[in-house]
């Protein structure tokens, strides 16, 4: 059998069977020191699929970073089919500054997929999209809530491609969402490449949070079973997920302080209250009432808000018992998370 050839990132050979950390060079601060995106490389000495995971394409969302550390320490990596290239920080000045944004401000994920003349940000989504995308078969990129929001475990993908929804339905997460692509992003750039790809969502920006860094680990691992990367196990299956038919942010009807507020994960009747808002000089609380029957799949953790303020995001499903289905995966705690996930653990 032939050996695999080199994979090139930047200008630096990872040969087949071995594991490398490349640097690349993006651009300089004004202070002369040379940032670069760090990317982790496992080229397997078998053919296989070419999967990118990137992490904190936004900068405050690190919850992605932790998945990939850990997702790098699994033994069962040494012997891949195919190649993994990892981007835990794409991000990197804002990263270091805990910020959603790029020093000028932009969007990383509303800059793709850039030209080399262009913005910083231009510049990052235009290197990111010939140094890694352009080199693989599929991609999953990890993200978080933002702005003191925190989000239950979901996929966003566009499930119209087969191979999205084989990826979508392997990986695990409580909730699928078959969610449009926004201009720009990195999602509509792959998947004009046409790279199969998976967006992650899962906890709270500036935090790390247990729950979702294990389903997301524990679902990489999943998709690359399924996509021939690594072998399938004979496990107990995790609950299926469910596919979300529509969500709609509940805001807030009046400006105040935040009370009684329902959980993430909590499902909810049509006109349940989900909340109470008062004013922090007065004793009237006004209702926030559940428009449709669903689930809490996003929610604010900020406890001040103004009127307008988007407070929970509730997704409905086309059958009742889906509902309870993401609830027993969400909210009983007597099931370990590594249970709930099939098992696996950063040990294997």
């Amino acid at each position: 059998m032939p050996k695999r050839e080199p994979i090139y990132i930047g200008d630096t050979p990872v040969k087949a069977g071995e594991r490398a950390s490349v640097d690349l060079p993006i651009a300089r601060l004004y202070t002369h020191t040379e940032m670069k995106l760090p990317v982790q490389v496992i080229h397997g000495k078998k053919e296989g699929p070419v999967l990118f995971v990137s992490a904190a394409i936004h900068g405050d969302e690190i919850n992605g970073v932790e998945i990939i550390r850990r997702l790098l320490r699994l033994k069962l990596l040494n012997n891949i089919r195919g190649t993994l290239i990892a981007i835990p920080i794409v991000n990197v000045y804002g990263f270091i500054n805990r910020s959603r944004y790029l020093p000028d401000r932009r969007d990383l994920n509303r800059s793709f997929p850039g030209n080399y003349s262009g913005s910083l940000a231009s510049l990052l989504a235009k290197l990111f999209m010939d140094e890694i995308v352009a080199k693989c078969t599929h991609g999953i990129d990890l993200h978080s809530g933002s702005n003191h929001r925190a989000n239950l475990s979901q996929i966003r993908a566009t499930l119209n491609n087969p191979e999205i929804e084989r990826m979508a339905n392997s990986f695990g997460a409580p909730v699928i969402i078959n969610a449009r692509l926004r201009d720009s992003s990195l999602r509509e750039a792959v998947a004009g490449s046409g790279i199969p790809m998976l967006l992650y969502e899962g906890g709270e920006s500036l935090r790390f949070n247990e729950r979702p860094i294990t389903v997301g680990m524990n679902g990489i691992v999943a998709v690359m079973r399924e996509i021939g990367m690594l072998p399938k196990k004979t496990r107990k299956k995790p609950p299926q997920s469910v596919v979300v038919k529509a969500t709609s942010w509940v805001r807030a009807n009046k400006s105040g302080i935040v009370h009684k507020a329902v959980p993430l994960g909590s499902v909810v009747k049509k006109n349940q209250q989900m909340a109470g808002i008062i004013d922090p000089i007065g004793d009237q609380e006004e209702a926030v009432l559940a428009p449709f029957e669903g689930i809490v799949i996003g929610c604010l953790n900020l406890p001040l808000v103004h009127r307008g303020d988007a407070l929970f995001h509730l997704a409905s499903v086309e059958r009742p018992q889906d509902l309870a289905e993401i609830s027993s995966m969400v909210l009983d705690e007597s099931l370990s998370d590594a249970e709930i996930m099939g098992g696996l653990t950063s040990e294997e």
